[in-house]
């Protein structure tokens, strides 16, 4: 049984998505809350975006892996 409030599998496009579904498949994978505000902070801190606010997942992705091995 598909899990409702995952976006559509027909709808998502890992190289662009909105932050709202980025953070859904964030917290479906990791098991973890993983919200908008909190990919929103990370945008504003820098993180990779396209000009209309979307992301790439990938790139987000390393951008954190980066972002957390700097503060180790």
């Amino acid at each position: 049984m598909a899990d409702s409030s995952l976006p559509s599998p027909e709808r998502v496009n890992p190289a662009a998505l909105t932050l709202a579904d980025a953070a859904r498949l964030l917290a479906a994978a990791g098991g973890r809350p993983v919200t908008v505000e909190m990919l929103q902070a990370a945008v504003d801190r820098g993180a990779p975006t396209f000009a209309n606010g979307r992301v790439n997942l990938v790139e987000l992705l390393a951008w954190m892996e980066k972002e957390l091995a700097g503060k180790a």
